[in-house]
């Protein structure tokens, strides 16, 4: 496959059942043969993801000093700031070249889960980011939701089969911000090739060049959403959770050209992920004389904590 297929997720949530069969067969054929497809029809409106720009863009542009106020030790980076080239893909020793910021869950109705996630970190110098972020937060959650009961039908499970595991997950909103590149680098990239750790991942600013996704051929290509639209894959749990039939693409963003190095790209991904004692255990409707069990019993906090040790952002 050389293109992203483009799939509405309007067609899911209509009343009209054959939509919504032709949703879930071309969702379920995108990620058993790409792992991305761009979305249409989510829960973000323009003017969300418009004042979200803007305060992602006031934050970063704050100084250094300020954002390092931010940067909480002892929690992974679980919350608030991680600043430049701290984190690197899987097997790699160079960091990426990018700053980012983590929005986490709003635990509602668990007083014990609450306590098992950090707080999200307050800027007190932009009196909207946090409000603006918690409001993209929930909408890119709601769409995950859908997209994941798609998924669950195509698997041949309740449509709602996920619904327990994500209510409360430990998801992460991550705005990323990619400055200028001030000199060659040495083997660094904005971000190296990698595969998620998540269950899905909702991709927002993925217009124009840059994001790149690696076919089952081993080529790479463009994947350029609409401004509309979201980029959408699958994340290494639930890749493991399939027996690998939904399939985790390796994905890469690269640095621009030469005359380009002097402009910032910001991106804006969804991490979705489950409870931490979700167990990832391959699902015996995946599972046959073709497609034997790949994958080892685990819990979902358990694959989380072993790739954030692998990404150098939590020491063993």
């Amino acid at each position: 496959m050389y293109t992203i297929p483009s799939v509405d997720l309007k067609d899911f949530t209509s009343k009209d059942a054959t939509r919504k069969q032709n949703f879930v067969n071309a969702i379920g054929k995108a990620y058993e043969t790409i792992g991305f497809v761009a979305l249409k029809g989510h829960f973000l409106d323009q003017d969300l993801v418009n004042n979200l720009y803007e305060e992602v863009k006031r934050f970063f542009d704050l100084p250094l000093e300020i954002k390092q106020k931010y940067e909480i030790p002892g929690i992974g980076g679980q919350r608030g700031y991680v600043s430049f080239g701290k984190e690197s893909a899987k097997g790699k020793k160079e960091g990426d070249l990018k700053e980012f910021w983590h929005f986490g869950q709003y635990v509602e109705d668990d007083s014990v889960l609450a306590t098992e996630y950090p707080d999200n970190v307050i800027v007190k110098e932009l009196p909207n980011f946090n409000s603006t972020g918690k409001q993209a937060y929930k909408m890119l959650e709601k769409t995950a939701k859908f997209v994941l009961r798609a998924l669950a039908l195509h698997l041949g499970l309740e449509e709602t089969y996920f619904d327990s595991y994500i209510h409360n997950g430990n998801s992460i909103l991550r705005p990323i911000h990619y400055p200028p590149i001030a000199k060659e680098p040495d083997g660094a990239v904005r971000a190296a090739a990698h595969g998620d750790i998540n269950l899905i991942t909702l991709l927002m600013g993925a217009q124009g060049k840059g994001l790149q996704v690696q076919n089952h051929q081993g080529e790479w290509i463009d994947a350029i959403a609409e401004p509309d639209e979201l980029m959408i894959n699958v994340g290494d749990m639930l890749s493991r959770h399939t027996n690998n039939k939904l399939k985790s693409t390796i994905h890469r963003v690269v640095n621009p050209p030469k005359e380009l190095w002097s402009t910032s790209r910001y991106s804006i991904p969804f991490f979705m992920h489950p409870i931490s004692d979700m167990k990832l255990d391959v699902l015996k409707v995946c599972i046959n004389n073709d497609n034997p069990k790949q994958f080892e019993d685990i819990t979902a906090g358990e694959f989380l904590n072993e790739r954030l040790v692998e990404l150098g952002l939590v020491k063993k």
